[in-house]
Order: structure tokens, then sequence, then C-alpha cells
């Protein structure tokens, strides 16, 4: 045994991260208040990798299949982690993120948070909010691959499946639950919490409580042996078993009775209910039997009460500690402290035989917030911020404290905190609406093409047979590096169809004849066979670019015209520069947001694509990658096949860059994006390029294959294997799963 040592300040959390080739013996994952996680090997006290990225404590991990790592923190987000980088940001909560856990199968994540929900997570991307908790989220396990437990501030643990569904509530904590295992039988589980307890629940019920001599009972595991072990705010981990052969010495069981029996227990914690001395029965009350293991009863000893709990192994009533009452706070009108006046202040004793601190507070301020700062001042661990965020509310009571609780959001506890005793208070089908009048339809004619003379399934041309596919030993799909763009043109047609509605625009937004002739000259020299004709001018790319804000209802055709430009290098050098690049990126993300128009939509996913052909576009796309695909992901709820053609295109494009760049951050974002497409997309050729687009991102890449894997990409795509019409779509499909064996 060793100590490791790697944090700047307290560690919060700490989990197992499964052997492996590299490591068989498994490595140990901790999160800090210093922000960042720590790995270590079993065998060396220095950390093997320190991963920074939280902005705030780091308070829970979950350690997945493949090396992934999962992290929340008081930041609000989750982190996703392979091979010492972040792979993705999972972000969606207002508060704290106290618990995280992998669920077993298909790339599902869940996250519990101090704003009282639970978040599903399936590739980067929320697919499900729970909400039923009446305060923070602390705790999450796992039953299996369709149904977890979660544990709460507000003294409930319930059941879920992982379609929404709460499906049991149980109750019998009486304060605050912080930690949860479940048996493999998948059916009984413990619990711990602030009541000081561990708890064990027996098909549906508790059969089981355990006290501690420790107010706080933060954390609990069950071992491979079927024992229980917990930790405690004492410092100290005790470890429970059902087998006689592995019990503690009759002298270790004695000290630790002993020590229960010393315990004192504040009535103000709610643990032991109301109590009235003058109702309590003396010493006589135990001479009768309990009526189940770990059944409470208080009795009067002169001026003292006694708590005592039934033992069902032992046959007898177990002290387990004296009821203190009383506060030690002072009150009065105001109280004056270092200068100023206060309606409150407390006295703190947190080390037996230490100083005490005192925490001033007047009525008009939130606890919560008055806690943090207590425990900033004094240096103490943020884990007690519930303790004496509590204390202040029970100690205050009758008064009104601080203003609404939806103004005081914090990143520990969240807005509207549970107080005791206080009670709560797309676009349609997508259908192309330009069929009437006019013979131009944006996204019309043959299939899009790559720039002639490749022969490769994106062509269409006869160049290209699934035959010649069997015959080959080679891959024709991926990595697939050259940018596919969106070429078909009818010129005329687009330009006919911009004479017409800027001949029915209102006369302020209405086109000149000199701008009109402008845009025919653009569009003539980058569609017109001539390539060794003049190139656009600046003051044609200017009038392209102004003509480019025409009214959202119109301006399809100038867009049409925008997307074959930018394939000109000058046009892409100058619209994508790098002041220039970020108006034009910025105007095409505002024209994919989801409630905008889907001709619209289509046409901005077109250009962005067709900007990837000239070195300055690509330059521009890449740094705003996260941005363009964030909006782009957004747009596989339009049902439009058009539209998921083009996102499907962008995020091959951006696949293609990737490919060769160290750059995993972005390699995820586009599994991520492609994975959540291929949820909705229906249409064969968006498919095959989303299978395009995975293959050539995991290609010789072991940590984006290892992500993949973890994402359960492998059994999201099984299901087009064996598609056989179009053949390259299985064909794609067999490859990308050979990838990923």
């Amino acid at each position: 045994m060793h100590c490791m040592s790697g944090h700047s300040n307290f560690v919060s959390c700490v989990c197992i991260i499964a052997p492996s080739e590299t490591y068989p013996r498994g490595l140990i994952a901790t999160g800090g208040n210093d922000n960042n996680i720590c790995v270590f090997t079993m065998d060396r006290p220095q950390p093997l990798i320190t991963l920074k990225g939280h902005k705030n404590t780091v308070c829970t991990l979950s350690s997945g299949k493949f090396g992934t790592l999962l992290s929340g923190s008081w930041d609000t987000t989750a982190k996703v982690w392979l091979n010492e980088k972040c792979m993705m940001t999972l972000q969606g909560h207002s508060a704290a993120v106290w618990a995280v856990v992998i669920l077993p199968e298909q790339g599902l994540m869940l996250s519990g948070s101090a704003d009282k929900t639970i978040k599903l997570w399936k590739a980067g991307r929320c697919e499900r909010t729970f909400t039923g908790h009446e305060d923070c989220v602390r705790g999450l396990a796992v039953i299996s691959s369709t149904e977890f437990f979660s544990c709460s501030n507000d003294t409930s643990i319930r059941r879920w499946q992982v379609t929404g569904e709460c499906s049991q509530v149980y109750y019998s904590h009486t304060n605050y639950i912080y930690s949860l295992a479940v048996f493999p039988n998948g059916q009984d589980f413990v619990s711990t919490g602030e009541d000081r307890t561990l708890r064990i629940w027996r098909k549906g019920e508790c059969a089981q409580t355990i006290r501690l001599p420790a107010q706080s009972v933060w954390c609990c595991c069950i071992l491979p042996n079927g024992d229980i072990a917990v930790g405690a705010s004492d410092g100290i981990i005790r470890v429970f078993t059902e087998n006689e052969d592995r019990m503690a010495s009759a002298e270790d069981l004695q000290a630790f009775e002993d020590e229960l029996s010393k315990a004192t227990i504040d009535p103000k914690t709610g643990d032991l209910g109301d109590i009235k001395m003058e109702d309590l029965p003396g010493r006589e009350h135990l001479n009768e039997p309990g009526n189940r293991d770990g059944q409470t009863r208080l009795i009067k000893d002169d001026q003292k009460v006694e708590a005592y709990q039934w033992s069902v192994s032992d046959g007898r009533w177990v002290k387990i500690g004296d009821v203190v009452g009383g506060s030690n706070q002072q009150t009065s009108k105001s109280v004056m402290y270092e200068g100023k006046e206060y309606d409150y202040v407390f006295t703190i004793d947190v080390n037996e035989g230490g100083p005490s601190m005192k925490l001033p507070y007047n009525v008009s301020e939130d606890p919560w917030l008055t806690a943090h700062n207590f425990l900033q001042k004094n240096d103490l661990s943020p884990m007690f911020l519930d303790q004496v965020a509590n204390f202040i509310i029970e100690n205050t009571k009758g008064h009104v404290v601080g203003p609404a609780q939806s103004s005081g959001v914090d990143p520990f506890t969240g807005g509207a905190r549970y107080i005791p005793g206080a009670s709560d208070n797309g676009p349609g089908s997508g259908a192309d609406p330009f069929t009437g009048s006019g013979r131009y339809i944006p996204g019309s004619g043959p299939n899009i093409t790559t720039p002639a003379g490749v022969a490769d399934p994106f062509t269409g041309g006869g160049a290209y047979s699934s035959a010649a596919l069997r015959e080959m030993t080679t891959n024709i799909y991926f990595p697939k590096t050259d940018g596919v763009t969106f070429e078909q043109a009818n010129a005329s047609q687009i330009f006919a169809k911009l004479k017409e509605l800027n001949g029915g625009a209102p006369q302020e937004q209405r086109l000149s004849e000199e701008v009109l002739e402008s845009l025919e000259r653009l569009l003539g020299s980058v569609c017109g066979p001539d390539t060794d004709g003049p190139p656009p001018t600046i003051p044609e790319i200017n009038l392209l670019w102004k003509a480019a804000h025409w009214p959202e209802d119109i301006v399809f055709p100038v867009l049409d015209i925008l997307r074959l430009a930018v394939r000109h290098p000058h046009v892409n050098q100058t619209l994508c520069g790098e002041a220039e690049g970020i108006q034009l990126c910025n105007h095409l993300l505002n024209l994919m947001r989801p409630e905008g128009r889907p001709a619209n939509q289509m046409l901005a996913l077109r250009t962005l694509c067709n900007c990837f052909s000239g070195r300055h576009g690509r330059a521009l796309l890449m740094a705003q990658r996260e941005m363009v695909l964030s909006r782009a992901a957004d747009l596989t709820a339009v049902c439009n096949k058009n539209i998921h053609i083009a996102l499907a295109t962008l995020v091959l494009n951006y696949a293609g860059c990737l490919h060769s760049q160290p750059d995993l951050e972005g390699k995820a974002q586009c599994l991520s994006v492609a994975s959540r497409a291929l949820e909705t997309v229906q249409d064969k050729e968006a498919v095959f390029r989303l299978l395009v687009a995975l293959g050539t991102t995991v290609a010789s890449d072991q940590t984006a294959q290892d992500l993949a894997r973890s994402l359960g990409v492998s059994s999201q795509i099984s299901r087009y294997s064996s598609m056989s019409d179009p053949s390259k779509v299985g064909e794609c499909c067999q490859l990308v799963l050979k990838e990923l064996q």
C-alpha cells in the first residue's frame, strides 16, 4: 500500500478504470477541488496523467468500456475523456453535476444535477431529461442497460426506465441521500446519507438500517464478495458483512458499539423526527422487543434523551447515541461581528478541541451562498455545503430567508432549492415550397457530384460497380479526404428565378439592373465552361454578399449563386478570409436555424460544403467547427432528404479534413453528429455519406475507434450491413464495422 498524491486541494471522488492490455492492473482516477482529474497506476504514488478542462471542482467520476472516463463538475458540465483527451463536453444542466454514470450498452450516459434533473446522453447529445426529484440529485446507480436508480436531497430513491418512466419511489431515509450501490441480482441495493445510516434494501423494502458514529455517510459500494464498504465524515472506511468468517473480532464489534453509544445526535437534523421530552418513556421501554431491524426508540433517562436501535441478530436494543437539544446560536435583534450588524452569528465547531468559527448571517441573504462563502473563507471542504446551509435554514425557521429562490441560482445546488417544510410552486415536413411558377427548384436535378474525373461512389457514373468492389482488396470508400461538393447547376434557371422574384419584391428591396447584370456576370464566370475567362471582380463579389441579405422568403436563388461562387478560388479567398469569413459563417448559420426555411437551410449547408474546395474556406470552417457542426446537427429533425444529404456531406468533409490531424475533440464531434443523424435520417444517400464519414473518422486512429465503440456506433449502424439497394451502403457499413472490431 502507498499514499497517492497529485491534487493541490481535497479529493472529492474516486473511481477504478478497468484493466486493459496496456495497464493489466487497471488505473485509479480521482477528481479534486483543484478542478483536475488525476489518473494513477497501482504502483506509483504520482499521477500517470492529469486531465485538465473543468472550471470548478470535479465531484463525480464513472469509467466505461475501452478506457472511457466520464466526469461531472460544479461547473455544470460533464466531460467524456479518452486517452488523456476530452472528447466531448455535455452541456445542458443549469447547476452542479453531482453524479454521472455510464450505462453498459449503446453508448448511453447519465448525469444527475443540483438542478433536480437527470439527463440521458447519447453521442454527446441530451436524449431525455428525467424530472421528479424535488431537490438536488446526488447519486446514480446502474441496474441494467435499461434501468437505473437515483437518490436525492429530497430523501427519496427513485427507480427509472431509460425510456423516461419512474417505476418506483422508495422512502426511509430522513435526510439527504448521497450514495447508492446495487447488488449483483439487480434488485437489492444499499444507500447512505446525512441521517448517519447505511440502509439495505431487499425486495423494494428497507430491510436493515445500520447507524454509524458519524453524521454524514458519504459513499458506499458493494465488494465482489458481497460485503458493503462505506466511507463517512469521521474519516473512517467501514466494511459490513453477512459472512461470519469475515466478521470483526468481538473486541472490535464492542468498540464499534461503544463508539456509537457515545455519539451525540442533534434533533435539528430531523433524523429522529419531532422530539417532545415530556412524552418520552423511561428505560423500562427497552424491555419490549423491536418490530424490525433498525427500528429506533428514544427513552428519557433523568434529564437526558438516549437513542437506541433494535438489532434482530443480537435480539436487543443497541445504544446509538445521546440526543442533545438546543442550538449554539447567538440571537438578538442584531449582533455585532467584525464591525457589522447581523441577524445571527452562529458558532461553528468543526474539529473537536479546535478553535470555533463564527458564521454571520442576515435573513435577507441566500443561505447556500452564505455557506459557500463561509467554507471558502475558512478553507473547509465544500462537501460540508449542504450541512452548513441546512444548519442555517433550520436555525432561522420563521424568518424570510432571502429573495425568491429562483433568483438565487448558484453552481452548487441550483435555483429553487428544497427547504424542508416548503413547497414548490418542428419544423414541418420540409416540403419544397418553390414548385409553383418557374422551372427552377433548389436542390433539383441530377445527383450531386465531386469534381470531374473522380471515379468513386459519389459520382454516380459508370466507373464504379459493386461487382468490381468484391474483386478488389482495397477499401474504395474511406478514408475520403478530398472534399465532396455540390456542383449541379442550371445557371439560366437560377437567374430567371432571381429576376422573377426581384420583379415582385417591394420597391425598397428591389435590386437594380446594374446589380442584376453584375450577378449574372459573376454567375457566368463561376459556372461557365470557359475556365480561362476573367475571374469575378471584387465589386461583383461585394454585390453578391449584399444581395445574400435579401429577405429570407426570396433570397434562395442568391444563395444558390453564392453556393456556386465559393468554389472559385478568388471568391473563396475573398469571402472566407479572416474577417469576412466570420461574417459569412454567422450569416449561413442564421439561415440554418431550425425554424428557418428548408430551402435556405439546404443551400446554406451546401454553401458550407463547397467552401471546403478552397484553402481559405477549409481554414475558416475548421476554426468554426464546433459552432457549425452544432447548428448543423439541429437540422436532423427537419424532414427533408436534400437537407439530410447536405448535412451528411458537411460531416464527411469535416471528417476528411480531420483524418490526418491529431484533433481528437474534432473527431469526437464528427462521431457525435454522425451518430445523432443516423438515428433520424432515412435517405439512403445521406446514410451512405454518414457511414463514409464514420469510416474516415476512425480509419487508422485507435483512439477514435475506442470512442466510437464506447458510443455504441457498431450496434447503431449494424442494421445497414445487409442493405443491398444500394449495395454501397451495406458494403461501406461492413467495412466500418470491421474497423471497430
